[in-house]
């Protein structure tokens, strides 16, 4: 990864150009969810890296560096790291792909930059139609030091679901797991602030000043109502698409990357 410092603070990216003779519509943004890093693609950076420039770009205080003193932050910062990064890269036309709660920011930076510049948008697995009680019970418990690692523990545990897969429990335990306390209870803090502001990320997206296309890929929940509600917003909303993976965790990028990585390529060939 490079570094770069930009508002002040130190973000790291990578840029990996296509591996066909040109690269195929606007560049694809990656980007985590909370307390996660760019080890989060690296299943699929290799199969959208074929025919786009891919753009991994770490928030403040989630790249190598996590010796973070840079004082609070939220969805609007992580959006003005993240646009100056672009800024600083020169792209004229991106398509941010975002990962369960860092579709706060990138809904931010969709709506901030125009359909112009961000022609379409996808998030993946990325609770669509609220926050159940027992979700935001661990948001709040993981914002106290005598709770936290419990409550940690439960969301880990629902993520996972009880699924025999090594690079998803990789991810949980030796990746996420390594942020500390800070991080961990600033990040269920904002995500537990973007429900109570916005209801659903649904919601935030009828918001949008100028609406273009937005896909949500997912493999949980995976109960025919949540499909459902997905597939009513969609019939009134009719920029907004999804499309169940069948996965069991929370993380199609190591589990189905083939599969998203076909989803994601089939979306982008539109723009």
């Amino acid at each position: 990864m490079e570094t770069v410092t930009l508002n002040g603070q130190r973000l790291d990216y990578d840029v990996t150009g296509p591996t066909g003779d040109a690269t195929a519509g606007p560049d694809l943004l990656l980007l985590t969810g909370w307390c996660q890093d760019h080890r989060l693609f690296d299943r699929i950076l290799p199969l959208l890296a074929r025919r786009h420039r891919v753009i991994r770009a770490e928030w403040r205080g989630h790249g190598a560096d996590r010796s973070y003193t840079g004082g609070d932050f939220g969805v609007a910062e992580q959006a003005d790291d993240v646009i100056a990064l672009l800024d600083h890269l020169g792209v004229e036309r991106v398509v941010p792909v975002s990962t369960s709660h860092g579709g706060w920011a990138n809904l931010e930076i969709t709506d901030r930059l125009g359909a112009a510049r961000v022609p379409r948008t996808v998030v993946i697995d990325w609770l669509m139609l609220g926050a159940s009680p027992g979700f935001v019970a661990n948001l709040r418990a993981s914002q106290d030091p005598a709770t936290w690692v419990q409550a940690r523990q439960n969301l880990f545990d629902v993520w996972l679901a009880m699924a025999d897969n090594d690079a998803v429990a990789e991810h949980l335990d030796k990746e996420m797991a390594s942020f500390d306390f800070d991080m961990w209870a600033r990040s269920c803090r904002v995500i537990d602030d973007a429900y109570a502001t916005w209801g659903s990320p649904l919601k935030r997206m009828a918001a949008f000043n100028e609406q273009r296309p937005v896909l949500h890929l997912y493999s949980q929940p995976s109960d025919d109502a949540y499909h459902q509600g997905q597939a009513d917003f969609a019939a009134e909303h009719p920029w907004f698409s999804s499309h169940w993976l069948g996965g069991r965790t929370h993380f199609p990028s190591l589990e189905s990357p083939e599969a998203l990585a076909e989803q994601i390529e089939k979306f982008h060939a539109r723009s």
